[in-house]
């Protein structure tokens, strides 16, 4: 497995450098600069200052040379600065993603303790009434865009009934901070986290209901087990590899879901420093954000992996 799993870090690193030259090509290669973001369009300026501008961010060089300087810099640590506010990035990065990291670990954590309960329920009670109420919701929440809801529960519970703050993180004058930031956490993990709910729904269901038509199912109960030891320690077992393969693939969605959920709730996470630097055209800030996503997307796959081998005993990584 320790072989396995460092083979599979070896193998990331050109992974993660292409994600890095395709991204770093696409912003410079967008219509439109930094020095247009930072000057006022209404007020003429001379070219010779446009081309000083240029000089001290490093724009004059060609895509490529750009590319290499950031790669030798990223190497050591250092991912530069962002134009608009000549603060590093890391520092930046780093105020912004315990934000993200809690929405998406609470938006997560919510779809697993309600989506798989569910799903399960649905398929030991197949055909029901309440399997299939349980199944209309799941379509509806899945055919329900994120903002859409989000707008949606911002005016009933925000608007209209006062129980939760609609943006920020939290408020400093609360005297409870931690209930407070409960508080401002729960309606945007909830709107992040409906869609996942219903699909965890979805997919351990029928996850669940493969499982109980298997042979191994007969055979336990043939033994004399409780019923209650043949459906978790037989059946759910065999069930979580389709769980956790939902899981990994999920994570990518989860994250790119927080930059639209955190720009609605004025939530001060990655997504919405995201948003306003695409509009600053603040390719440094960009470029560590695309590094610290795809980091975190392909050690979410690595991690799926090893739960793999976990959950399966015959699965074994050599």
């Amino acid at each position: 497995m320790l072989r396995y799993i460092v083979r599979r870090l070896l193998i990331s690193i050109p992974v993660l450098l292409g994600i890095t030259m395709i991204t770093f090509a696409a912003y410079n290669l967008a219509p439109g600069d930094p020095i247009s973001a930072m000057i006022d369009p209404s007020v003429p300026v001379a070219p010779e200052v446009l081309e000083k501008m240029k000089e001290d961010l490093g724009l004059n060089k060609p895509v490529y040379v750009r590319y290499v300087i950031w790669l030798k810099e990223a190497l050591r640590g250092n991912l530069g600065y962002a134009y608009n506010s000549s603060t590093p990035v890391l520092k930046k990065i780093g105020d912004r993603l315990p934000a993200t990291l809690a929405l998406t670990t609470s938006a997560m954590l919510l779809a697993i303790g309600l989506g798989v309960p569910l799903g399960v329920y649905s398929a030991l009670r197949q055909y029901s009434a309440l399997d299939y109420v349980l199944t209309f919701f799941a379509f509806v929440a899945v055919s329900i865009p994120a903002f859409f809801f989000a707008l949606g529960i911002i005016y009933i519970f925000s608007v209209r009934l006062g129980l939760f703050p609609v943006q920020g993180l939290r408020d400093p004058d609360a005297a409870n901070q931690v209930l407070d930031f409960l508080r401002h956490l729960a309606l945007p993990a909830t709107a992040l986290g409906l869609e996942r709910i219903a699909g965890f729904q979805r997919y351990t269901r029928s996850a669940v209901l493969e499982v109980l038509g298997q042979d191994y199912m007969t055979t336990a109960r043939a033994k004399g087990l409780p019923e209650r030891t043949v459906l978790w320690r037989h059946g759910f077992r065999n069930a979580l590899i389709s769980m956790i393969t939902i899981l990994s693939l999920n994570i990518p969605g989860l994250f790119g879901g927080a930059f639209v959920i955190e720009w609605i709730f004025s939530w001060p996470g990655m997504g919405q420093l995201a948003v306003s630097s695409v509009n600053m055209r603040d390719y440094p800030t960009l470029m560590g954000i695309a590094l610290i996503g795809s980091t975190l997307v392909l050690l979410s796959n690595l991690l799926a992996d090893i739960l793999y081998a976990i959950a399966d005993p015959r699965i074994r990584y050599t």
